[in-house]
């Protein structure tokens, strides 16, 4: 089998979130898929399958489990198609376990349609405050536990206890805070222990919470985030309705060849 990997919500190797992108002519055991994600050990590997309307089915792996969205490995997967597929069509559609999802290339951008997951205001929960060492100023539910905190220091010194994050009932807990940065409207930070992703480096996926709570919180629809992990990412958003527009550059960083 072919193998991609791809830097994604990037324009250069060694930052944004590295993908693992794995074409299929037709779908291969959930086993066999789920241990060459373990293999991979990335946060994400995406595999699909060209459809006979000229769609595909897309899925995603993380080393331990099978997830029903990914927006950075959706990235990385239009990036291969066009970049390395030769896909010439206005936009990709790809079928999921999320419903319908669209991916179109603008300019050098890719720009991901996907379901708005507002969050629903909740009490903070209990082992919050002790996870991320500090208090929330807002908890919300989604997918994931939206956090919001005072400012964006906050964010990049945290070292949360990922132990205690693993007990939480959601997929991920997602912090955020308004950006001090000239021109970025928010910033970010996604744990997902209980997925076998510590912290995952960009999350496309988080941004379909983030997108509607930031726009509602500022009154703007276009937004600009960046996640503030180590190895960082930028990330263009824009509320629509009931879909957001998550967008982001990719780079090709490996093509090679699995043997099973």
């Amino acid at each position: 089998m072919d193998i991609y990997q791809v830097d994604a919500f990037t324009k250069d190797v060694f930052s944004g979130n590295p993908a693992a992108v794995v074409p299929l002519k037709k779908w291969i055991d959930d086993s066999l898929m789920q241990k060459i994600a373990a293999e991979n050990n990335l946060s994400e590997t995406s595999f699909f399958v060209k459809e006979g309307d000229g769609s595909y089915r897309i899925r995603w792996f993380t080393p331990e489990t099978e997830v029903d969205l990914c927006g950075h490995a959706t990235l990385a997967t239009a990036h291969v198609l066009y970049e390395h597929l030769n896909f010439d069509g206005d936009r990709i559609l790809f079928h999921s376990n999320s419903g319908l999802l669209y991916v179109e290339k603008r300019d050098d951008c890719y720009w991901m349609d996907f379901p708005s997951n507002p969050p629903d205001p909740i009490p903070v929960p209990k082992l919050i405050p002790e996870a991320l060492g500090v208090i929330p100023i807002y908890a919300g539910v989604n997918t994931d536990l939206l956090v919001l905190v005072q400012d964006e220091e906050m964010v990049q010194s945290m070292n949360p206890d990922l132990l205690i994050l693993k007990k939480m009932e959601v997929r991920g807990v997602i912090v955020t805070a308004p950006s001090d940065q000239n021109g970025i409207d928010f910033v970010s930070r996604f744990f997902a222990p209980g997925v076998g992703v510590p912290e995952d480096p960009v999350t496309g996926s988080a941004h379909t919470v983030l997108t509607p709570f930031w726009a509602k919180r500022l009154g703007e629809k276009d937004l600009r985030a960046k996640q503030i992990s180590k190895r960082g990412g930028d990330i263009y958003c824009k509320l629509k309705g009931e879909r957001v527009e998550i967008g982001g550059n990719a780079v090709t960083y490996l093509v090679g060849k699995i043997h099973v």
